[in-house]
């Protein structure tokens, strides 16, 4: 019964029905078996990782404590993914709340994921004295690469398919007719109609292939961004105009009324990530006799205090003791500052401190000690 559930064929290609076998292998003694999902997921993350740590100094950004950022980001991005989900299809777990935590029967959604990851990032680096934008710009390089390797374990479930095509490309077999003959009456109350017996679009691959690109268009663009946060706006840009459209063509969307979330989130993202874009380029060129403003991080005298292992080593000199903080009375000492930017140079005396993460902050720096503290089952 697994093979006919789980065969694919690509007809117009001339490539006939073969069985896909979830199981990677079977963890011996115990009899658990690890899918091939999971293990592609792993790879997605593990890659993304390696190009992140490769790539910190970049960015003018400590390998260390951006590990940190990331370790805390996958395990926000996990509750947001699975928060999203269920947030959207309550239906599914309003007679039986407690299923809400069963993760592993599947229903997780990637914006959620992307959410809930940069919500918990943006925490660790205001815990762990990292700037936030340019962590942000080197996370959407390994998130997209994760996204691009992740969607292949739909594949392998069979799952995030989308409506009948009749180009050669289209995949068919037992577990998408099963599928469609079974949404068929609520895909038609969405408008949209489906033919089990014909073969679908397989978007997964549409959006890992989307992915790629951006991936490369990233890598590509990374020595060539002017501010920091820019690469962040690319990859809300990118992907979401690839979702916008991807989105349209599936079968398994997540709705809100007549409405697909995720294609609405994406159309929202791409236009707000357009407009940030055009706005900060215009004041770039409005400050055009100012070479330091917007000045990337890695290129302050912060960044390049992080590159050289000194600056997390004279701001910890410069903090106070426990018994010193704790006496009555008594203001904790600041640790001084480096001195970023063009404005910093004139003001160093009252207000030095790192670049900002916004063209405000850089406008008028502030003094560091005021900072503080990318589908199991089914798949969005």
């Amino acid at each position: 019964m697994d093979f006919y559930r789980h065969a694919v064929s690509f007809p117009g290609l001339g490539i006939g029905e073969f069985e896909i076998n979830q199981t990677a292998f079977t963890i011996p003694g115990i009899d658990w078996p690890i899918r091939w999902y999971g293990v592609i997921i792993a790879a997605g993350f593990l890659l993304a990782i390696l190009y992140i740590l490769k790539r910190t100094r970049t960015f003018g950004l400590d390998a260390d404590r951006v590990l940190d950022v990331i370790i805390g980001a996958v395990l926000g991005g996990i509750v947001g993914a699975r928060l999203y989900y269920v947030i959207f299809s309550w239906e599914i777990y309003a007679d039986d709340p407690i299923s809400v935590f069963y993760l592993w029967k599947g229903g997780i959604a990637i914006y959620g994921g992307v959410i809930g990851g940069f919500l918990v990032g943006y925490l660790i680096c205001r815990w762990r004295k990292v700037k936030f934008l340019p962590m942000a710009d080197l996370a959407v390089g390994g998130l997209i690469l994760a996204q691009s390797i992740g969607r292949w374990g739909n594949f392998v479930n069979i799952e995030a398919f989308g409506s009948n095509t009749t180009a050669p490309w289209g995949m068919a077999g037992p577990a998408v007719r099963q599928y469609l003959a079974s949404h068929q009456a609520a895909l038609a109350a969405q408008g949209v109609v489906v033919d089990p017996s014909l073969p679908v679009h397989p978007t997964f691959f549409y959006e890992s292939a989307w992915c790629l690109l951006g991936f490369l268009f990233i890598a590509w663009y990374t020595k060539r961004r002017r501010f920091d946060g820019e690469l962040a706006l690319v990859y809300a840009a990118w992907y979401g105009a690839g979702r916008a459209v991807i989105e349209g063509l599936r079968t398994d969307s997540l709705m809100w009324g007549s409405v697909r979330v995720s294609q609405a989130l994406a159309v929202v993202l791409v236009i707000a990530a357009l407009a940030v874009e055009v706005w900060v380029r215009g004041r770039i060129r409005a400050h055009a006799g100012a070479p330091d403003y917007l000045k990337l991080y890695v290129d302050t005298e912060e960044g390049q205090a992080v590159l050289a292992g000194t600056f997390y080593q004279q701001a910890e000199a410069k903090a106070p003791e426990p018994s010193e903080a704790s006496g009555a009375g008594e203001e904790p000492a600041s640790p001084e500052p480096l001195e970023t930017g063009a404005d910093a140079s004139e003001e160093a005396a009252t207000a030095g401190g790192p670049a900002g993460d916004t063209p405000e902050e850089n406008e008028e720096p502030e003094t560091t000690d005021g900072e503080d503290d990318e589908d199991a089952g089914k798949a969005d």
